[in-house]
């Protein structure tokens, strides 16, 4: 028996207890679409090798997820085709269903006779609840393993933290330990092939080839271009991250959200990356707490926080000033329809929105001053979090994502933030306007950026 490695035990947990079948171990991969730098991937085959069992793993693919669009299916569907190439070569069978994983998982563990079960960590409500309930309709063990985070969610904190200040010093104190470089995944020598041709995504040709023809945008999607894009960023873009990161003019930001999100990029692979570079700690910093306090924050917010993504959520303070603003005179209310088509007073709104369609992304600056206007122009802060949401989950390709229910949460419901000067409708709520954005950057010059693009 091969000896365990505590570094990739430490990042997992039982959520409960079974009978082990005798066929292979599956890992049920969802938030972490990758092959290298994956915890969850890495747990699944040292328990297979340690019980000499087959490794299969399985993604469950839904055709609504949360409001997800035809480009973002794309985009992970490449991704995905990429991740069956590897595993291939590995030989590590890779199994579609077109099923929720709550309609298809259970049939399949019984039917290959599963070992145990593991899936990737994420604190979002739907997948907490198929979790829940495979845990109640599965008779093998259920693990899971925090692929996504530096310092598993439930380790560094077992609360919803107020804020970054609160959050911090206990990621700081764990992370030395936990902020290594990862090990690879080896060839699977244990072969397990029983019926995994029945079961091969390839064999569909529905769902899968439709989405597959969507053209393909801006973001080139899989490991080898998100790793090359996070290479990129390092060597060329991290030293200037800091002066330049809240100029949508010049690329300041990484770009590199959509990868993080689908799972595409290991964050704790870019930290690693980043904290090994030869920049000065000042060059650094103000990135790492971006990608490993601020994100992590998110995952906290959302795990301990059930209601995430409604106005419950927000805190105390932020509940009663916006309570007390709730009827205040709104100079401008505009629809969902018409905030969805760009067609506001407000040129410079637009072009966001403009660019969160045509692009899939907006920079996130500007994405603060997006949310906040929406707050300023519908009829009520619950109005308003219902539309940053739907819009956000509807066009960004890292919508649908703890980073997104926690920035909308902030722009619109001060969570995480704190009071401010109060002024009509936003109450006590930061305020964020154009021409705010004028003292940062150029204005002008990004929405004839956006709009030369768009007819481009």
């Amino acid at each position: 028996m091969e000896r365990r490695n505590t570094d990739i035990d430490r990042r997992c947990r039982c959520v409960r207890n079974g009978q082990r079948g005798q066929g292979p171990v599956v890992y049920w991969i969802s938030r972490d679409q990758r092959v290298d730098d994956n915890w969850a991937l890495l747990w699944a085959q040292q328990e297979a090798l340690a019980q000499h069992k087959g490794l299969v793993v399985v993604f469950s693919l839904i055709p609504d997820y949360l409001g997800a669009a035809s480009d973002h299916y794309a985009f992970m569907l490449r991704g995905l085709a990429g991740v069956q190439k590897k595993l291939q070569k590995l030989q590590i069978p890779f199994v579609l269903l077109e099923q929720s994983p709550v309609e298809g998982l259970p049939h399949f563990l019984r039917h290959i006779d599963a070992h145990v079960l593991v899936s990737d960590f994420d604190p979002l409500r739907i997948k907490r609840q198929w979790q829940a309930q495979l845990a109640k309709s599965v008779k093998v063990p259920l693990y899971e393993v925090d692929a996504h985070n530096i310092v598993p969610a439930w380790i560094v904190s077992d609360k919803k933290e107020y804020a970054a200040y609160t959050l911090r010093p206990k990621i700081n104190r764990l992370l030395d330990d936990y902020l290594t470089d990862i090990p690879s995944l080896k060839k699977h020598l244990v072969d397990w092939r029983q019926d995994a041709e029945s079961y091969d995504w390839a064999a569909y040709s529905g769902l899968t080839s439709s989405l597959l023809s969507v053209e393909e945008g801006k973001f080139k999607a899989g490991e080898a271009k998100a790793n090359f894009a996070a290479e990129v960023f390092v060597s060329t873009g991290l030293a200037e991250y800091a002066a330049c990161r809240n100029n949508p003019c010049v690329k300041g930001q990484s770009g590199l959200s959509p990868y993080l999100h689908f799972g595409h990029l290991s964050a704790q692979r870019l930290a690693w990356m980043v904290s090994e570079s030869d920049l000065p700690m000042e060059s650094k910093a103000p990135f790492l707490e971006e990608l490993v306090v601020r994100r992590e924050l998110s995952d906290n917010f959302c795990l301990y926080e059930p209601s995430y993504d409604s106005i419950a959520g927000f805190p105390e303070w932020a509940r009663k000033t916006l309570d007390q603003h709730w009827y205040d005179k709104r100079d401008y209310i505009y629809t969902l329809q018409e905030l969805e088509q760009g067609k506001t007073h407000e040129q410079l709104w637009n072009a966001c929105q403009v660019d969160l369609v045509q692009n899939g992304k907006l920079h996130g600056y500007l994405r603060m001053y997006w949310a906040k206007k929406i707050l300023e122009w519908t009829p009520d802060p619950e109005a308003a979090l219902e539309c940053a949401i739907t819009l956000n989950d509807r066009y960004s390709l890292d919508g649908r994502d703890p980073n997104g229910y926690a920035g909308v949460a902030w722009a619109i419901g001060g969570v995480h933030d704190r009071a401010w000067r109060e002024r009509s409708v936003f109450g006590k709520i930061r305020y964020m306007n154009e021409a705010g954005c004028r003292r940062k950057f150029d204005v002008n010059r990004y929405i004839a950026s956006v709009y030369s693009t768009e007819q481009a």
